[in-house]
């Protein structure tokens, strides 16, 4: 066996469960979960019956590379998006289908991490609290996970300033996740200009996970890429940077595994070598309801405008009861507890059977504590009344608890 398997911790939501047994909630209420970043709004109609239209596509393999169309309209998006210009994206090198953007984190880290002669583990620095798939991806391609702690004091955005050179004299690759889970904080474009110039001075890649981008509150500020930085720059050739996209929160489509990588095409044209090999390929109906999606911003748009409604009700009901303000931008709550996050989330749940997610178990201890500790993280992904009832039963909780958790 892989001995770097021994590594890897156990997922959140193990945790989460193991937290959660023995517990018994009132049988009354109706359980809602704000644990797990699952969109549940509806699919949007127009992309269901796309997929169901181009089921004739089941009888041939579809190429890793994926459809000249689907590339063309990922490049589309992310050129109207990220106001890329002079040319934006190439589809036919800088821009690859991938099956969500989970599977492709996971599996750039593979392709890029260059092992050391000397049995010393490259660095792969990431935030902390943080997705652990960057944890997992880094131990399982041989490298070491450093971590950068996100607290209220730095605005929940890693302190690239404070980071030792000699750190970064080892880091291969840099994670990095903006609009950020589970913060919400987004990292501005003059930041994401320094770590590009941080990435030329050391000779490391950066992978911009910026799933959360299309949940935003201001339409009139939508947050940054990764690429859009480097196209302010004039620099044009993405180099030693990805961005990674989905279909799963923009669209409410996270059944669908759809998304896409996008960047330097000297990595690009490794990468698909990897996948060539790594067998991921993107079924031929997902990539045709694929294009009706990114190629549609109407329900983007009405998917924003119920985040907002949502937000603004359950931060009006929580005012005065729970520490938490409005992130800059995606669906979660980073809301700070009234003593120790795991014994509120299970007392939330035995008593109002709400599941949220203790934000000790995205985080790692570091020298300074743990970032996630005396927090928890909320997704507001159910139906409105869903979240608004779940804001009212957890004001309920505090009250009737106030001091005692």
């Amino acid at each position: 066996m892989n001995p770097d398997l021994e590594l890897l911790q156990p997922y959140p939501f193990e945790r989460l469960n193991r937290l959660k047994a023995g517990a018994t909630p009132p049988a009354r209420l109706d359980h809602i979960a704000l644990s797990i970043g699952e969109p549940r709004h509806p699919a949007p109609a127009f992309v269901k019956q796309t997929l169901v239209d181009s089921l004739d596509g089941l009888s041939g393999y579809p190429s890793t590379k994926g459809l000249p169309e689907l590339r063309a309209a990922m490049a589309a998006w992310a050129e109207r998006r990220f106001k890329l210009g002079a040319g934006g994206l190439d589809p036919e090198t800088q821009i690859l289908p991938c099956n969500g953007t989970r599977e492709a984190l996971f599996a750039i880290t593979q392709t890029l991490i260059e092992r050391q002669p000397d049995g010393t583990r490259p660095l792969v620095v990431s935030p902390n609290p943080f997705y652990q798939i960057y944890e997992g991806a880094a131990y399982l391609a041989g490298a070491e996970p450093h971590f950068l702690s996100c607290s209220a004091a730095n605005g929940f955005l890693p302190d690239f300033d404070a980071v030792p050179a000699a750190v970064w004299q080892r880091c291969q690759l840099l994670f990095i996740c903006s609009p950020g889970n589970p913060t919400g904080a987004v990292i501005p474009s003059a930041r994401l200009q320094q770590l590009i110039r941080l990435a030329d001075q050391y000779d490391f890649v950066i992978a911009a996970d910026e799933c959360y981008s299309e949940i935003y509150f201001d339409e009139t500020r939508p947050p940054a890429g990764l690429l859009q930085a480097c196209a302010e720059m004039g620099r044009h050739d993405f180099r030693r940077c990805l961005v990674f996209h989905s279909l799963s929160k923009r669209s409410n489509l996270p059944g669908l595994r759809s998304g896409f990588v996008a960047g330097d095409a000297g990595i690009m044209q490794r990468f698909l070598l990897y996948r060539t090999y790594h067998g991921c390929a993107m079924p031929l109906q997902t990539q045709h309801a694929s294009i009706a999606a990114w190629n549609d911003e109407v329900h983007v748009r009405a998917n924003r405008d119920l985040y907002r409604t949502k937000f603004d009700a359950v931060l009006e009901i929580l005012d005065g009861a729970l520490e938490v303000e409005r992130p800059d931008a995606g669906f979660y709550l980073w809301a700070q507890t009234p003593g120790d996050e795991q014994q509120f989330a299970r007392e939330l749940f035995a008593q109002q059977h709400i599941t949220v997610l203790p934000g000790s178990y995205l985080s790692r201890d570091t020298d300074d504590g743990n970032p996630g500790a005396g927090r928890v993280r909320m997704a507001l992904v159910a139906e409105p009344q869903q979240c608004v009832e779940a804001a009212q039963r957890i004001r309920q909780f505090i009250h009737q608890h106030k001091g005692s958790v």
